[in-house]
């Protein structure tokens, strides 16, 4: 996991960026309106808000969507962006860069705080983050059973660029992946 100099009383915050949301909605939920990078002491939590939030994919997967050993891994490619709730964590994506690509994924906001505008912060902060570092486009892949993902996606600026297949779990019905892509400015 990729660790800084801040420990888990005072992480490493990433600010904030203005999506016009209103952030009282998220006060009275007790979620953090700063974003900070994850450290080891949040492989336990990220796995849980991870399968809690992709738990909706229960209709064409089998099992978890993720293990600690695999957000261990990911995290050794890239780092995690958390948004913190009272002793928990409210929502977190996978941001990872590739010389001018930045790509993000596994974006998991706590299913009862969906609605809310996290996931929408997160996908901003990826964005600047990535942008920050030299990235002119971002990437991310959606799976196509999904129908509410692509819209959503586009409304954030982002366009398919192709497919790819789906391997990462045991499936109840045939599924591949819709790469999406946007231009940073």
């Amino acid at each position: 996991m990729h660790t800084s100099a801040s420990t888990a009383a005072e992480p490493a915050l990433l600010g904030r960026v203005d999506d016009g949301r209103d952030d009282l909605a998220w006060r009275r939920n007790g979620v953090s309106p700063s974003v900070r990078r994850a450290g080891v002491d949040d492989v336990d939590a990220l796995t849980q808000l991870v399968n809690q939030a992709y738990a909706i994919e229960a209709f064409f997967v089998e099992g978890d969507r993720t293990t600690d050993e695999e957000i261990r891994a990911m995290a050794a490619a890239g780092h995690f962006l958390v948004l913190d709730r009272g002793d928990g964590l409210a929502a977190a994506v996978f941001v990872r860069v590739d010389g001018e690509r930045g790509y993000f994924g596994m974006l998991s906001v706590d299913p009862d705080l969906q609605g809310l505008g996290l996931g929408r912060r997160l996908v901003a902060v990826a964005e600047a983050l990535c942008a920050a570092r030299g990235c002119t486009r971002m990437d991310l892949q959606i799976i196509n059973l999904r129908e509410e993902l692509g819209p959503w996606y586009r409304s954030l600026g982002y366009q398919e660029v192709g497919t790819a297949p789906y391997q990462h779990r045991d499936t109840k019905r045939p599924c591949h992946f819709i790469k999406m892509t946007k231009a940073l400015a």
